[in-house]
């Protein structure tokens, strides 16, 4: 299979940030800049595989600066390593205030994204061609974030057997409600 570059699966979004858009400190709803990283990293992943995509972890949204109404804000993503059947997107958010147009990255993302056939089973994707010297240094620490999520999957795994059941939960609430 064919690589690809970095560049190809480029997706660049610019949104407005409406007060109703907004919390009780006038920035962006976290879920609502979750939802469009998500977005746009869903476009990404399918530009890049040319397959149906789902996501299957997001590793962190990390909050830099908070995005207000006085912003823009434009998300980057752009698929920066790839597995067998698996895509790693890396998302940029820059806010630009309109009045002055000072811009900064106001958070970053990774999430990884799964390649599905027409049967939903995981089919393989192309590898990556980074060029620019973000992609290039995004790339070279892929290998590091992979081991990191490995691990973290092995815990969340652990937790979930350690966590209560359905059953659990439905005896908590009956207590609750005859409280």
């Amino acid at each position: 299979m064919e690589k690809k570059y970095c560049k190809d699966s480029r997706v660049v979004k610019t949104s407005r940030v409406f007060p109703t858009h907004t919390n009780n400190l006038d920035s962006l709803f976290g879920g609502m800049l979750m939802s469009y990283i998500d977005d746009v990293a869903s476009i990404t992943a399918e530009r890049h595989s040319r397959r149906d995509c789902v996501t299957a972890s997001t590793d962190h949204v990390d909050f830099l600066s908070p995005i207000t109404p006085r912003d823009s804000v434009c998300l980057e993503s752009f698929v920066v390593s790839t597995g067998r059947t698996s895509m790693e997107v890396f998302v940029k958010v820059v806010a630009e205030n309109l009045k002055t147009g000072d811009r900064r990255i106001a958070a970053t993302s990774f999430l990884t994204f799964v390649a599905l056939d027409e049967n939903n089973k995981p089919v393989e994707v192309p590898g990556v061609i980074p060029e620019s010297d973000e992609e290039k240094k995004l790339f070279e620490m892929a290998e590091r974030r992979a081991e990191d999520r490995k691990r973290h999957r092995q815990s969340s795994k652990e937790l979930a057997k350690a966590l209560t059941t359905h059953k659990h939960w439905e005896a908590y609430l009956d207590t609750q409600i005859n409280v």
